[in-house]
């Protein structure tokens, strides 16, 4: 081991590995900067280039880009309420509402230190436990993972904010979508409505970014104002690491958690960031700033997200299992290399475990203080006009969007899901509770399948099961001594999920009194709802009875639970916050300037039908004109140099990632060039 540990420094420390560490951590923090692109882009820049290279210097470089992804994506999450990645849509519920608080710089200063002692709780971990971790790791069957999955549901309780039944109505919703596409055990499509881009299921970074990006980039349009309301950005940056410090033990749990989470194939970043979110909620004293900027809720899920890669590298290396899709792509890196995952990386290979595992404390180490270095100018933005920004963020929104499976699907799909994302937010249904019920729907599904086909219902009395069903009971009363209604915690709930703004009467407090017409548009949204559980019931009918027992069973209880949520609708008395509607207290409080949030969502339509005609570069230029010209009042110079410039950014970084743009109807009739083609 001794002479293991010295060639592993002896390779750490040459310059040439560092040179490779830097430059994967350049790499990293580019690609998490920009939304929905993530670890797997990322990871699948770097490997045409490491092929032939040292191994040393080719893990330097890959290692340095996976510490670093979480931390990059932090900008767009909380500058801007967009989620760069599944693993920072957490980050979006307190870091946004603190930006526009003025306190941008806070919230990235403690995000940052949060993310590098996270990073570098789980490369020592991964040093330490390298041995001890794998009969850990073995004693974790599918029957274990089902019910750490199910666990993670037991989050809804905190994320459903003033009303529990909408939470738990949209976390069935989410499942609903993530059951979207082919029966994992029966391989039968489901609810794909004969539409074959469905059969394969909803991408997950379409479903965050249409959630979360879309409903918040059409709100801050229609507000025409920049995203920070208040001053005082530069006095927050020592602030932001004094209140890591100071939560020391938040940041030392919620990394544990990142690690231990990390290391169990299958869960990963999608699901993380939420578990620690809601720990942190239930185990604070003082819950009333969750969802309105509590710095807490965002130190948690950075933490935890940066210990996971930490974890996600223990059964990558131990037994070829990736914990993650970027684990996936590092392991297909591993393997060209030259690089065998199993016993040997604890034998043979223990120096290239070390060297990875003090690389990624490095590269976390760094990462941090280049984040600090660029983080005022870029935090900056928050003060200009959002219209003036808008074109540019939708642009690259929509980019990532068609990544997903390059597809025009993809950018139907996106706005599809950005419209049901803005009645969420309207009628207070939870946008965090719909993406949890997504995000675990296919491995409760498979988990449980696979649990009951290998020891039957028997491992209900499994020793692991039994010890994770004790934690789900202790989190289930922790959720339950929180008052659901009026005086409950703000507190998971996301940007105007159900919160209503700063002094601004909420509607719910006129009760009965409210007329039945102003109520009208959320009934009929929950009624909607009813028929879509309707329709998820009676599809099922005609499928195998493994592939229909989760989506019946599913929709069956929500029919219970959104139809109490109709009924409350409709006889409001003695049910304060059943009447939600955020854009009637908006409109009660003077916050609403009479400018409706659909003359927004048309701005996105226009984009999205000149793709379909004419491509998506032809429709940009046109696009960021229009807009620029029309809505933000620019002039006529400033518009097409703004054009120039953003059609430039994104054709290098389509040449650069090697990467498509839609293509319209012009394409199918007229032979045109890279990149109008």
């Amino acid at each position: 081991m001794i002479e293991a540990v010295q060639a592993a420094l002896v390779g750490l420390l040459q310059v040439q590995h560092l040179t490779y560490m830097l430059l994967g951590v350049l790499v990293g923090l580019s690609i998490g900067f920009l939304p929905g692109l993530g670890g797997i882009s990322g990871m699948s820049l770097l490997i045409p280039f490491v092929y032939g290279m040292d191994q040393v210097s080719a893990v330097a470089m890959l290692i340095g880009m996976i510490a670093v992804i979480p931390t990059g994506d932090t900008f767009t999450s909380i500058l801007m309420g967009i989620p760069g990645s599944s693993a920072s849509q957490a980050t979006v519920v307190d870091g946004f509402p603190l930006a526009r608080k003025g306190q941008a710089a806070r919230a990235l200063s403690a995000a940052f230190s949060a993310s590098m002692l996270g990073g570098v709780f789980g490369a020592v971990l991964l040093t330490f436990f390298v041995f001890v971790a794998k009969p850990i790791i073995l004693t974790f069957s599918s029957a274990e993972l089902f019910m750490l999955a199910v666990l993670g549901l037991s989050m809804v309780g905190v994320l459903s904010g003033n009303s529990i039944v909408r939470g738990v109505g949209a976390c069935g919703l989410g499942a609903m979508f993530g059951a979207i596409g082919t029966a994992p055990a029966t391989g039968e499509n489901r609810f794909d409505l004969g539409i074959a881009y469905l059969t394969d299921g909803v991408p997950l970074v379409i479903i965050g970014l249409g959630m979360f990006a879309l409903p918040e980039l059409a709100e801050l349009i229609r507000r025409a104002r920049p995203i920070a309301t208040r001053n005082g950005m530069g006095s927050g940056w020592l602030q932001g690491i004094r209140d890591t410090l100071k939560h020391w033990v938040l940041v030392l749990r919620s990394s544990t958690i990142g690690t231990f989470i990390g290391a169990l194939p299958g869960l990963g970043g999608g699901v993380v960031d939420w578990i620690t979110y809601g720990i942190t909620v239930q185990t604070s004293k003082d819950r009333s700033q969750f969802g309105k900027g509590d710095i807490r809720g965002v130190i948690a899920p950075e933490s935890a997200n940066n210990a996971l890669q930490g974890g996600a590298l223990m059964p990558t290396l131990l037994f070829g299992i990736p914990g993650s899709g970027s684990m996936a792509v590092f392991l297909g890196g591993m393997v060209l290399l030259g690089i065998e995952a199993g016993p040997s990386m604890v034998t043979t290979d223990l120096n290239v475990t070390y060297t990875i595992a003090w690389t990624l404390a490095l590269a976390s180490i760094l990462g941090a203080l280049i984040c600090f270095l660029f983080a005022y100018p870029i935090s900056r933005l928050t003060f200009i006009p959002f219209n003036l920004i808008a074109p540019f963020v939708l642009m690259v929104i929509c980019f990532a969007a068609f990544q997903t499976r390059r597809n025009l699907m993809d950018l139907v799909l996106l706005f599809a899901i950005g419209i049901l994302g803005v009645f969420m937010r309207r009628f207070g249904w939870s946008r965090p509770a719909f993406l949890i019920g997504f995000v675990l729907a296919d491995p409760i599904e498979n988990y449980l399948y696979q649990a009951v086909q290998f020891n039957g219902w028997g491992f209900l009395t499994r020793p692991g099961v039994l010890i994770i069903a004790g934690l789900l009971v202790v989190s289930l009363i922790a959720g339950s001594r929180m008052k659901v209604g009026e005086a409950a915690p703000p507190a998971a709930v996301d940007p105007g999920d159900g919160a209503a703004a700063p002094g601004s009467k909420p509607v719910a407090d006129h009760g009965a009194g409210q007329a039945l017409g102003a109520r009208r548009p959320q009934l009929v949204f929950a009624v909607l709802l009813l028929i879509v559980f309707g329709y998820g019931i009676q599809s099922s009918m005609g499928l195998n009875f493994i592939g229909a027992v989760f989506p019946v069973a599913t929709s069956a209880l929500m029919l219970g639970v959104v139809g109490l949520a109709v009924w409350r609708i409709i006889r409001p008395a003695g049910s304060p916050t059943a009447c939600f509607d955020q854009e009637l207290a908006d409109r009660q409080s003077g916050a609403d300037d009479g400018t409706s949030i659909w003359a927004a969502m048309s701005w996105f339509a226009l984009l999205f039908a000149l793709t379909a005609l004419l491509g998506f570069v032809l429709a940009l230029a046109v696009f960021i004109v229009a807009f620029l010209r029309l809505r933000a009042r620019a002039s006529v110079l400033t518009s097409v140099v703004y054009c120039a410039c953003s059609i430039g950014f994104m054709v290098f970084l389509g040449h650069m990632l090697t990467l498509d743009f839609p293509a319209g109807l012009l394409q199918q009739h007229v032979e045109l060039p890279w990149p109008l083609r």
